[in-house]
């Protein structure tokens, strides 16, 4: 891989983390139209995702102040109970990275049939909220966890991690700007813990990414993620992810096409 091909994923990763239609899938369908080298570029996808969560902390960092302020307090308030609920909402995907990581990995093999199936169950997700009607529920303990399991499914390359964790939060009748803020921060703890495990466990060290790739790719996912960011909570309070359903199917079709 190198520094221009670096540039070009790490744009999409930065666009489509934050925009629901699949960042894993537009980095495989981006691998394969590049003609990049599947294997041993964990470390390309691990970096980029992480710049992505660094957005995220830009983004949100007063909320996330707000939420540590909370916290520092140790008594059981809001800030307390939102994080309780987002730890809550990374159970599934915990037990998804200790019990079946192997399995999860041998999927990210360049198989773009499948990316093309799990782009259209995106769009029929999307699709859905567009025809559901959002009330003005906080989102509970339960939702969260439902939620968690959502996000679990979207580790599936072409299922969208945000549209998956968007839609199900309104499709639970959660309001749209906690679905879009909770969607956001969920991803952090099971983000920057699968960045620590590998660099701890020196599984990064083998890989043949070098370095101006890597950094590359990291910060234009980081530029491009924070004007995805915000974009997105601005589409979802506007009830705009018909696009993306009709985006993602459209996708799906030529994805399908092509691998055929």
């Amino acid at each position: 891989m190198n520094w221009f091909e670096a540039l070009i994923l790490g744009i999409l990763q930065g666009l489509t983390e934050f925009l629901p239609v699949s960042s894993s899938g537009h980095l495989e369908i981006g691998k394969a139209l590049l003609g990049v080298q599947v294997e041993d570029n964990l470390t390309f996808d691990i970096i980029v995702h992480t710049a992505t969560v660094c957005s995220t902390l830009v983004v949100f960092r007063k909320d996330i102040v707000g939420l540590f302020s909370g916290l520092a307090k140790i008594s059981w308030n809001s800030e307390t109970r939102y994080i309780s609920k987002l730890i809550f909402s990374a159970i599934p995907v915990v037990f998804v990275g200790l019990f079946l990581e192997d399995k999860v990995e041998q999927l990210f093999s360049g198989s773009l049939v499948l990316v093309g199936y799990m782009l259209m169950v995106t769009a029929l997700l999307l699709a859905f909220t567009h025809y559901s009607k959002p009330r003005e529920k906080e989102i509970s303990f339960f939702h969260a966890f439902i939620i968690g399991i959502a996000q679990a499914i979207a580790v599936l390359p072409g299922m969208s991690r945000s549209g998956a964790t968007i839609a199900t939060a309104l499709l639970l009748k959660n309001k749209r700007e906690n679905a879009a803020r909770f969607s956001f921060l969920m991803v952090l703890l099971p983000i920057l813990g699968k960045a620590g495990l590998d660099i701890i466990g020196g599984g990064m060290i083998s890989d043949s990414v070098k370095l101006i790739p890597l950094f590359t790719g990291f910060i234009s996912a980081f530029i491009v993620g924070l004007i995805a960011c915000k974009l997105m909570i601005s589409i979802v309070k506007r009830s705009k992810l018909i696009w993306f359903a009709l985006y993602c199917f459209i996708v799906a079709s030529l994805t399908l096409i092509f691998s055929l």
